[in-house]
């Protein structure tokens, strides 16, 4: 047996490595700078504290949350493994305690935000140190696109400079081809591997629905998901708190998250999450990272995220467990126009912004789609070649598509003779006759397009103008306060020279289960025994003052209630029981298990 072998089963308790683990774990061994991209749920963080463990000198790890941190130090302590942590959240006692553990030896593994890695005092007493390995967490953090969010990021680029012994082992669960060169580029300047194992979460359901009465939409997905947890994600601060007080008002158990939140009530609603179950969670981006609660049944977006890169980032917090899941987006084009206008005010330089809006033009594209969502999200990332999921909204009722070259050329000509100036709202009074005040104040209500579409209803028009916009035959002009411009393509179609395909615009008046649903109801476990072994993770886990995921994974709750062991030899056989698992917590759950 290979010594990361050895250390991952004597020490973590399991017999084996997940696909692609032990592939990384050899190479930063090895000494290879590498960065890895790999699904979310598929053991990361084992891929470096296990070489870690095994290097002779000691190896930091640089992660953005303070929450994050303190869970992977209790985590590895739970396995009888020494790690600290040196971040704000502790006093500075706590922090030169955890230095002086991490300088004598006794703690091999230091965790740190970018920040305070980067100080010259930092530094320098690392110098002394020689670190073996560095590890970059949330590597996208490094990459122009997420610059603005922790600039830190980008000064880590010094470390193979200033540490040329050292390895470094980068980690992330989403990065785009372009992405991942820029993030080598700056790490180790090219001089490593990119190891890319996989984008595909198939116990994921993913669906999009265009945004209507979202206030509805919303308590009729979560309704039947009443015992479930799961995270609606908001774009704006004001926005969260509406929708949890909407939820409170309802019955749901919400609590908001944002950054307007004092630090303290901000914890304590993470904290609660975390601990409990059917707690639904209203947030902004400012939650997600590093959140690792394995039983997130859904994720919902009200709004659209940023890009294909942040959408998948998202939905990724749910089904850790890696049972069956959901994913639902609705969206609406004035999410799209606020989108392209957050863009334009970055003050990042123009090439950033023109990758953006690329970025955002893709996830229009997605929302649009007509075959497999799976599909056209692994295609994104580079992944071509798969099967239809048979999982997602539109393999499970496809989209009929027809003809829409004459009403796409109707909406053309009136985007057209108004001088491509107005917004989706203004051009589809015009198709359908309307005698608003600004129609008849402009004089549109004497255009040949006047009433064309009158045939339609308004959601048909808006319909086809998100799919022209996705499929690229119109843009939005957001210095022109998002208006509808034609593009080369749009402008070949009004004028007869080439056709357009559509998907056949429908308001569904029914919702289907989807099979991530039904097989999670038919799950083969015994719920009260499950039920009975979580109640025993929790208490355990607020005794300890730790998550409950700490304690043991809902995989390893799963493993026991079908192995049912009953000494304490058939529980060391249970995937995830350490040996030091096995002493803290064996009895008690075979107590739990009362066979």
């Amino acid at each position: 047996m290979s010594r990361s072998l050895d250390l991952l089963s004597s020490t973590f308790g399991f017999p084996g490595f997940r696909p692609g683990q032990e592939e990384i774990v050899d190479r930063l061994l090895a000494g290879t700078n590498t960065l890895c991209v790999m699904p979310t749920g598929a053991g990361k963080s084992l891929c470096y504290q296990v070489p870690a463990l095994l290097m002779d000198g000691p190896s930091v790890v640089v992660s953005p949350l303070t929450a994050l941190m303190d869970d992977q130090v209790a985590g590895l302590a739970a396995n009888g493994v020494k790690a600290v942590a040196i971040h704000s959240g502790r006093d500075r006692e706590e922090n030169v305690q955890a230095w002086q553990s991490f300088k004598s030896g006794e703690a091999k593994l230091l965790y740190m935000s970018p920040e305070r890695m980067m100080t010259g005092r930092m530094l320098a007493a690392l110098d002394g140190l020689q670190p073996a390995m560095f590890v970059i967490d949330e590597a996208h953090c490094i990459s122009k696109w997420g610059a603005s969010f922790r600039p830190e990021y980008e000064m880590l680029s010094a470390l193979s400079e200033r540490f040329p012994d050292a390895v470094i082992g980068a980690f992330t669960a989403t990065a785009d081809e372009v992405t991942r060169r820029d993030i080598a580029a700056k790490l180790f300047a090219g001089e490593g591997d990119i190891v890319v194992h996989g984008f595909d979460r198939p116990n994921l359901s993913l669906a999009v629905a265009p945004k209507q009465k979202w206030k509805d939409q919303l308590l009729e997905y979560l309704d039947p998901r009443r015992k479930q947890s799961g995270i609606v994600y908001c774009l704006s601060r004001k926005q969260t708190e509406e929708v949890a007080d909407l939820l409170v008002g309802q019955g749901f158990r919400a609590l908001p998250y944002h950054a307007g939140l004092e630090p303290d009530t901000r914890r304590e609603n993470q904290e609660a999450f975390m601990a409990e179950a059917g707690l639904v969670m209203v947030a902004t981006i400012a939650f997600g990272m590093g959140i690792d609660k394995p039983d997130i049944r859904y994720v919902l977006h009200l709004s659209l995220p940023g890009s294909m890169e942040a959408y998948y980032q998202e939905i990724g917090r749910a089904g850790r467990d890696g049972q069956p899941a959901d994913a639902m987006m609705l969206y609406a084009m004035c999410d799209a126009r606020m989108r392209r206008q957050f863009i334009d005010q970055d003050g990042e330089d123009e090439r950033h912004k023109r990758q953006e809006h690329k970025r955002l033009d893709a996830l229009l594209a997605y929302c649009e789609a007509t075959q497999c969502r799976r599909l056209a999200l692994l295609a994104y990332f580079g992944e071509t070649g798969g099967q239809a999921c048979g999982n997602c909204d539109i393999c499970l009722d496809p989209p009929t598509l027809i003809d829409g070259t004459r009403e796409a050329q109707m909406l053309f000509s009136a985007i057209a003779r108004t001088g491509q100036v107005f917004g989706v709202g203004h051009i589809t009074d015009i198709l359908r006759g309307s005698a608003s005040e600004k129609v008849l104040a402009r004089g549109h209500d004497q255009l040949p397009t006047y009433g064309v579409g009158q045939d339609r209803p308004k959601a048909f028009w808006q319909g086809l103008t998100r799919q022209m916009l996705a499929s690229g035959h119109l843009e939005l002009d957001i210095g022109g306060y998002g208006g509808l411009r034609l593009t080369e393509s749009g402008d070949a179609v009004l004028r007869g020279k080439a056709s357009v395909e559509i998907r056949e615009i429908v308001v569904k008046k029914e919702t289907r289960r989807t099979k991530a649903a039904i097989a999670a109801a038919a799950a083969d476990v015994d719920p009260d025994l499950l039920s009975r072994l979580k109640t025993v993770r929790r208490e355990l886990a607020a005794e300890r003052n730790v998550p409950a995921y700490v304690i043991f994974s809902d995989a390893t709750l799963i493993d026991m209630c079908h192995l049912q062991p009953r000494t304490l030899d058939e529980m060391a056989s249970v995937n995830g029981v350490g040996p030091k698992k096995l002493k803290d917590f064996g009895e008690v759950f075979l107590e739990a298990l009362g066979l």
